[in-house]
């Protein structure tokens, strides 16, 4: 019998069950991706991306890749701090730039690090 653990595959279940409902949502035409990614042509000015990549709260800092990443860099892209093709999962100098200026813009401490009331900040 192989040991499975719990705590993987809960976040298995739940990433699994988050992209399925935004998969749901994008074919029903109910959610709609970058306006960037369809082309000039079709852009849409307000048009969101589904941030599906996480949706915690931990400290996320520059040198990190990941989930967290690609969530920070996605809210910052839906709201031009960050451009599109900048949203790579790695936490380099342009995203850390990003989060500081959101910081400062948020009367939060501009050091880069995106903590509790960072992301409470990005969230809102």
């Amino acid at each position: 019998m192989e040991f499975v653990n719990a705590h993987a595959l809960s976040r298995a279940v739940q990433r699994t069950a988050v992209l399925t409902a935004t998969a749901g949502l994008l074919t029903a035409g109910l959610l709609t991706g970058p306006a960037s990614a369809a082309g000039p042509a079709a852009a849409r000015p307000g048009t969101l991306a589904a941030c599906a990549y996480y949706n915690g709260t931990a400290l996320t800092v520059h040198g990190q890749r990941g989930d967290r990443v690609s969530q920070v860099q996605c809210l910052l892209a839906n709201r031009r701090y960050l451009p599109w093709r900048d949203v790579t999962g790695y936490f380099g100098p342009k995203t850390l730039a990003a989060v500081k200026k959101f910081q400062s813009r948020h009367h939060l401490t501009a050091n880069g690090k995106v903590g509790k009331k960072t992301w409470r900040a990005l969230y809102a």
